[in-house]
């Protein structure tokens, strides 16, 4: 049945949130690669960018070196964002929430939320957004929140089952795809983990695909030089509404 689906032509970008720089090994990014590999199986073309990686400013704007920063690498990587039909924030728990490369992720996706595309719609309207998660303390369904929330706010389309994520025992202890002493590794076999991020990724990829087959988002109601212009919003229309 899979074979039957073929998604070429599509671009996934995933963004790592670990607080680890390369080649420091990341235990998120081996929650990427199964997405990634499943992804790539059916034709769509991927990258991955590790945040820590990059001179990434913090802020709200789209370029901080015109706020006061000498480096921010954000404007060239935000092309790759740009080009993606989809995008998955991936990040570890901390503290019972997302990791600071996270949120500052999330600031600046939200730098271009007024940025607009070829259709005068939000900048992010006809792309599909999802998250993974992993860590070993309790807050999944928190992070994978607030990450869902934050995309759809902004213009993306966020798809079913959209998040996925692996936490091991409350406390220390060790971390996905960690190797014990007996050569298990650490969630590999955790069907719950490789259900959901399975499911994730087939239907980000499904929406991505029947939003780029349509040619979008439709471009109606949701235009904000038409508000501007008071044009096709008038609310005493029954039409309209």
């Amino acid at each position: 049945m899979a074979k039957e689906y073929d998604f070429t032509g599509l671009k996934a970008l995933f963004i790592n949130c670990t607080l680890k720089k390369s080649p420091e090994k990341s235990h998120t990014q081996l929650l990427v690669d199964i997405s990634q590999k499943i992804m790539e199986k059916h034709g769509v073309k991927t990258d991955v960018i590790r945040a820590l990686d990059h001179d990434i400013a913090i802020g709200v704007y789209p370029d901080m070196r015109e706020h006061g920063w000498k480096k921010d690498e954000w404007p060239v990587l935000f092309k790759k964002v740009a080009e993606a039909d989809i995008l998955v924030i991936a990040g570890p728990i901390w503290l019972g929430d997302n990791s600071s490369v996270t949120k500052m992720i999330i600031e600046r996706l939200y730098a271009h939320s007024g940025d607009f595309n070829d259709k005068g719609q939000y900048v992010y309207y006809g792309k599909a957004g999802g998250a993974l998660i992993t860590g070993n303390e309790d807050g999944i369904k928190h992070c994978a929140m607030n990450i869902l929330y934050s995309l759809q706010h902004i213009g993306y389309s966020i798809p079913p089952a959209a998040d996925a994520g692996w936490i091991g025992e409350a406390g220390p202890g060790p971390s996905y795809g960690d190797k014990l002493d007996d050569g298990t590794i650490v969630g590999k076999d955790n069907d719950f983990t490789n259900r959901n991020t399975t499911f994730m990724t087939w239907n980000l990829m499904h929406l991505a695909k029947m939003l780029k087959d349509n040619g979008g988002f439709p471009a109606y109601g949701n235009l904000r030089k038409e508000w501007d212009a008071g044009t096709h919003f008038d609310f005493e229309n029954p039409e309209y509404r």
